[in-house]
């Protein structure tokens, strides 16, 4: 099928879906002549007047408010503060796409640098799109009454099974469209920070899969993530369904806890990344005939520091706008514990890999980053700052130990370290949480009563609900993604042409070059590895620049 076809026959069957789910959500009414129709119910609330227990309160007497006017101004703030800081942290979570384009695209090479940007500019909007179809309903349709952001009384029907004399909650099944009794300022503030935190998770297979990844397979990708894989595993941890009721089910501590995403967002996306990038096989040019792995240096080391830099930036909206409340204190333990898991991360890796190769390798200081940032993120509200450096540190060591295994024992290329980042460093992020959290903060936290504890600090059965979660992230992910991408494969077809890859994708894939000022010709190697000749300039004197790179 040629791009231009299958371009109008997506559009076709998205405008399609979109006309028959509004006519479903607005049928046509007819009123008998004269009649009225009745008031609806007051569940939703489009304007915030009456969010919060709060009113536009006319006081009657400014000198001697009454108590009642004055819980009902209390109300009201209290709930507008939350609102504010949620919407805040998810703008800062948003922003943090600008830097998962930056770093993918400086480690990847020049001559795909207009694909792999345009990748994660397009995942945010596909993202957003397929999301608001249904992915949103699906996940937090059944949430039920999220008291900080004023009830969100609209999402409330969870589809579940009843085995065992337990309730398992599968998916919700309310917020479609954002229609109908949806239209309500709790529930669109959540929908915001969701989306982004979704967001977060379909742009990571864009590094591991880049520089061969169809654009037009990339798309389809992008809507099956947003609209069917993340949404359901996310409603069994944070939109009750049946992994966050271990606890209230088994006594398994308080259930698999994962407060603001290692396991939800990185790890569905690192499984996400290692499953396409098996199928779709590693860059011409990766392995010689021995099987041996050959470094493809990227093409910008600054443009990575400064995108992962820009991500560390959005973490403090990530982490600490987890709490979805300006007024829980905990914030500021948690921006601390984030901040100090990033450098503990940062700073072993850089020793790890002087110490193996001899040399602290740029981009393993950025990938050591953001592992101790991956890590700290289930854990952060609930450890000590020691214990936030520990598992940094330990996530700095292993990213760059997964790296390698990645690399050389399975064979599967990850241009970006992706798989390693936010695959592993995900799981030892859940993993982490079983055995530190101190049981200082998280009473109540799924619905069982007291504070969240770690092995090291008395339940074992924290640690078990962990390792249930992180098993269960794992198998599910991996098995729906290998099942897609091998779908695609054999249908629209996951790669593109070898003719493709080895000229670069901005042209055959995008029809616009990213660096349109240089020449791009291959390099000695005859592997598609390229350097860069700026054409002359104005005064007519050409400048030389050898692609620059770390591996």
């Amino acid at each position: 099928m040629s791009g231009a076809g299958f371009s109008r026959r997506l559009f076709a069957g998205v405008l399609m879906a979109l006309v028959a789910t509004w006519m479903l959500h607005h049928p046509p009414t007819v009123w008998a002549q004269g009649q009225t129709p009745a008031a609806p119910a007051a569940l939703n609330d489009p304007t915030g007047a009456t969010t919060g227990t709060a009113k536009d309160v006319a006081v009657k007497d400014a000198a001697n408010p009454t108590l009642r006017e004055v819980m009902d101004t209390v109300g009201h703030n209290r709930i507008a503060i939350n609102i504010v800081w949620t919407l805040i942290t998810g703008f800062l979570v948003m922003f943090m796409q600008a830097g998962f384009a930056l770093v993918e695209t400086g480690f990847t090479r020049a001559k795909n640098v207009g694909h792999t940007m345009s990748m994660n500019f397009m995942v945010y909007v596909i993202g957003l799109l397929g999301y608001w179809i249904c992915g949103y309903a699906l996940q937090m349709g059944g949430v039920g009454a999220v008291a900080v952001l004023g009830g969100t009384a609209p999402l409330n029907h969870e589809v579940a099974v009843t085995l065992f004399g337990k309730t398992f909650g599968l998916f919700g099944f309310k917020g479609f469209f954002l229609s109908g009794d949806s239209y309500d300022v709790g529930v669109f503030t959540l929908f915001l920070f969701q989306m982004v935190f979704m967001d977060t998770a379909a742009t990571i297979p864009t590094g591991a899969m880049a520089e061969r990844w169809k654009f037009s397979s990339f798309i389809i990708f992008g809507f099956f993530m947003s609209m069917i894989v993340y949404p359901l595993f996310a409603n069994w941890v944070w939109g009750t369904g049946w992994l966050s009721q271990l606890g209230a089910n088994f006594g398994l501590g308080h259930g698999h806890v994962d407060f603001a995403g290692s396991s939800v967002v990185h790890m569905v996306g690192g499984v996400a990344a290692l499953a396409g990038a098996l199928v779709l096989g590693p860059r011409i040019g990766k392995y010689d005939r021995d099987g041996k792995p050959v470094a493809i240096p990227g093409h910008h080391i600054p443009m990575a520091i400064a995108g992962t830099f820009i991500l560390a930036f959005g973490w403090f909206g990530f982490n600490p706008g987890s709490t979805l409340a300006g007024g829980d204190l905990r914030i500021s333990i948690v921006a601390v514990n984030t901040m100090l898991a990033s450098a503990g991360g940062a700073f072993a890796a850089m020793l790890y890999v002087w110490a193996k190769f001899g040399k602290p390798d740029p981009s393993m200081m950025a990938n050591g980053l953001l592992a101790g940032l991956v890590a700290i993120t289930a854990p952060c509200a609930f450890v000590t700052a020691p214990a936030a450096v520990l598992i940094g540190a330990i996530a700095g060591v292993l990213v760059v130990a997964s790296v390698l295994f990645v690399e050389r024992t399975l064979k599967v290329d990850d241009p970006v370290g992706a798989i390693s980042v936010h695959g592993t460093c995900g799981a030892w992020g859940v993993l982490s949480l079983g055995l530190f959290a101190d049981g200082v903060y998280g009473d109540g936290w799924n619905g069982v009563p007291g504070t969240v504890k770690g092995l090291f600090y008395g339940d074992a059965s924290q640690f078990l609900a962990q390792c249930i979660g992180t098993l269960t992230c794992f198998v599910f992910v991996f098995a729906m993604f290998y099942a897609f991408f091998k779908l695609v494969d054999v249908t629209l077809g996951n790669r593109v042409s070898p003719e493709a890859e080895i000229a670069g994708l901005d042209m055959p894939e995008m029809g616009a070059m990213g660096y349109p000022d240089f020449v791009l010709t291959p390099g000695p190697e005859g592997h598609g590895a390229m350097k860069n000749a700026i054409t002359p300039s104005a005064i007519g004197q050409p400048m030389l620049s050898p692609a620059g790179d770390t591996h």
